[in-house]
């Protein structure tokens, strides 16, 4: 069982609920994958896709956004890029753990610890000309769930 999805998003807030109704959907015609791990991925992609937005819009960047979705036997990975400035990945810190009374001081910034919580591979390219986010959901028939 294998499906690819690519979509081409407007750098607006109001389309990411679409990108995730799509991600779940194609998601969900692999019974490998169980509701909670569809329900992560569609977590992570929000995160991701936000962050694109974002990143655009404080650039005052208008070209669209890419959403790559691709279904294996084993795997649902999905891909985000914007062509935002980009970030130095190595400068995001680590948030505290979360039993730990500092972590109520970081209300904003938790997205990056979520897509790396919540997905079994995250991997993050960044510079001048954009960002890619890859991120990796496994199925149950997966040796690295």
């Amino acid at each position: 069982m294998t499906g690819e999805i690519e979509l081409s998003i407007p750098v607006r807030v109001d389309y990411v609920q679409l990108v995730r109704a799509v991600v779940g959907s194609l998601a969900a015609t692999n019974p490998e994958l169980s509701t909670a791990r569809i329900a992560d991925l569609r977590l992570v992609v929000s995160e991701a896709l936000t962050n694109a937005i974002r990143a655009q819009e404080k650039n005052s960047i208008s070209e669209r956004l890419y959403v790559l979705c691709k279904l294996t036997d084993s795997a649902i990975e999905v891909e985000v890029r914007d062509n935002a400035t980009g970030f130095d990945v190595d400068l995001i810190r680590d948030l505290p753990p979360t039993e730990s009374p500092e972590r109520l001081q970081h209300e904003r910034g938790l997205g990056l610890s979520i897509m790396r919580e919540m997905s079994d591979g995250l991997e993050i390219k960044s510079g001048p000309d954009g960002t890619v986010v890859h991120m990796t959901i496994n199925s149950s028939n997966s040796n690295n769930s």
